[in-house]
């Protein structure tokens, strides 16, 4: 199997080569503790993370809840410890939360970083001060190069199929582009949703696969029944790829689109000027009810828990890596 020594601390001896990637509203501690339990990375963002005027933080909240439950997963269990955690910081200039939220983060000594909507270098120089990686997202190159010169540690490209802002460039084009210069971590995200997949992601040059729409149809998720029950009924040819919805093209579900009223063959272009976070969210409310998804929902077909979904992946991919060894050997 593949050698991961050369990857940071945090992201080397998982069960499988995989990071749950955070979603919008779907993750919750319950959800990542899970994940981090089954031995891949368990991910949320910062913004799900939501308090009521005059609380205190409920970023402080979930960090310690997650923090002490895989704390006390590892005692119990010193020869299966849990994989680490990561938070995904929104670095868009309307996010009003970003700086209280790097500081929380910080003081928590969070492991992984993750940013989305723009790289900036003084959030990369806060996960490298309290010990953790920073890994930006990315939907082509010329992002990519402007991470790393920003301070990432490493890359998540973000090709077609994927979930939510999704990329409009094949996997192999995007990272065999990124591979030409960029030699450190880099992980794939665009319809991976079972354990061959998972393997083709490693043979076309990325280090870990990023998985999040199967998550979506599981007993932990924070999602409505209605939505994990689509995902299971849906496949490919149900999704959607929209600006509409938050300014920023998206990949959702098109049976959500429908039940909104809209047609989805005739969906008006959005304007990215549109997208605010000063609400702790991009979607406006009218919206609450347009569901995103990847490509890759085909192959799920029940709602399950996380440990037992990534039981599948895993037992998948070690059968694909002897069905395709036993082919080039």
């Amino acid at each position: 199997m593949p050698d991961d020594s050369h990857l940071p601390h945090a992201l080397r001896g998982l069960r499988i080569p995989a990071v749950a990637s955070p979603m919008f509203i779907v993750s919750n501690p319950e959800l990542v503790i899970a994940q981090c339990k089954a031995g891949i990375v368990g991910s949320f963002p910062a913004l799900n993370a939501r308090e009521a005027e005059g609380e205190p933080p409920m970023l402080e909240v979930w960090l310690k809840q997650i923090t002490e439950a895989l704390d006390r997963h590892n005692q119990d269990n010193p020869d299966r410890p849990a994989a680490p955690y990561a938070v995904n910081q929104i670095v868009h200039r309307s996010n009003a939360r970003l700086e209280r939220d790097i500081e929380i983060c910080h003081r928590w000594k969070v492991p992984i970083w993750i940013t989305s909507l723009g790289a900036r270098v003084e959030v990369n120089q806060a996960a490298h001060d309290s010990g953790g990686i920073a890994l930006h997202d990315v939907i082509n190159d010329r992002f990519a190069r402007k991470a790393i010169e920003k301070g990432a540690d490493g890359l998540i490209a973000v090709a077609a199929g994927a979930g939510g802002h999704a990329g409009p460039q094949s996997p192999f084009a995007l990272i065999r582009e990124i591979r030409a210069w960029f030699d450190g971590p880099l992980l794939l995200s665009g319809a991976i949703a079972t354990g061959d997949a998972l393997l083709a992601a490693l043979a076309v040059g990325a280090d870990l696969g990023y998985i999040g729409s199967p998550f979506i149809a599981t007993t932990e998720a924070n999602a409505v029944e209605d939505y994990k029950a689509m995902i299971v009924a849906s496949g490919a040819e149900d999704i959607v790829t929209s600006s509409l919805f938050t300014g920023v093209s998206g990949n959702y579900l098109r049976p959500s689109i429908t039940r909104a009223g809209l047609d989805p063959e005739a969906l008006p272009e959005g304007d990215v000027s549109t997208m605010n976070f000063k609400d702790q969210g991009s979607k406006p409310k009218a919206w609450k009810e347009i569901w995103g998804a990847g490509q890759g929902i085909g192959a799920v077909r029940e709602v399950t828990g996380a440990a037992d979904l990534i039981a599948r992946i895993e037992g998948e991919y070690h059968a694909a890596y002897a069905r395709l060894r036993a082919r080039v050997e």
